[in-house]
């Protein structure tokens, strides 16, 4: 029995020193920058800055299989898969397009513009320039599923018309966490508005 319980108290440890170095690491990331511009009781209004992505498209609409095909296609470019064998810092949220070819779209940090970028030895991977945009997006934890996101994504559009705020077809998955982060999950479902104008803002 004392072993037993010796044995728990170890792993419990090791799940706590993984959770804190976890959540420490995602305050040190950079991430998407935006401006909130209203506050809704179920959605939020954003402004985000024009960014730069490194981008793969893959021929499903399933979640889990853009998921991890898409991230290890990204993450193998930015741990060195490229032409200098340059390590490029990881950045949040991790971005996937909602439509039939999923995009899964890492941000590329500031530091970097498109000619300064190393060129990707996976053919996969482009550079996409995403403009600035005012998005609505949903917020949902836990870990996601080609349910919940379709789940919130349908909470987004019936809030949206019942405030009357016109939306695009362009929705995005944004995922903010590494899958052994278990605590303080984020997810979001966001959607690119038309015509959000001064009068919208409180």
């Amino acid at each position: 029995m004392k072993i037993a319980l010796i044995a728990v108290g170890l792993i419990s440890l090791a799940f706590l020193t993984i959770q804190f170095y976890a959540m420490k690491a995602q305050n040190d990331i950079e991430s998407y920058p935006y401006k909130v511009e209203k506050k809704y009781d179920k959605f939020e209004v954003r402004s985000y800055e024009a960014s730069l992505f490194t981008s793969v498209q893959l021929p499903t609409k399933v979640y889990g299989e853009a998921s991890s095909r898409g991230f290890s296609i990204l993450a193998g470019y930015i741990f060195g898969g490229n032409e200098t064998n340059e390590k490029i810092a990881m950045t949040s949220p991790v971005a996937m397009s909602l439509e039939d070819s999923m995009t899964v779209m890492f941000m590329v940090p500031k530091k970097f513009n498109k000619e300064t970028l190393p060129q990707p030895n996976d053919s996969q991977i482009d550079f996409r320039e995403e403009p600035a945009k005012t998005v609505a997006a949903i917020t949902f934890g836990g870990w996601s599923d080609d349910q919940k996101i379709e789940a919130h994504k349908a909470k987004l559009i019936a809030a949206l018309e019942a405030e009357g705020i016109a939306y695009t077809n362009r929705f995005y998955f944004l995922g903010y966490n590494p899958p052994y982060e278990v605590v303080n999950r984020r997810n979001e479902v966001i959607v690119e508005l038309e015509n959000w104008s001064a009068d919208k803002k409180p």
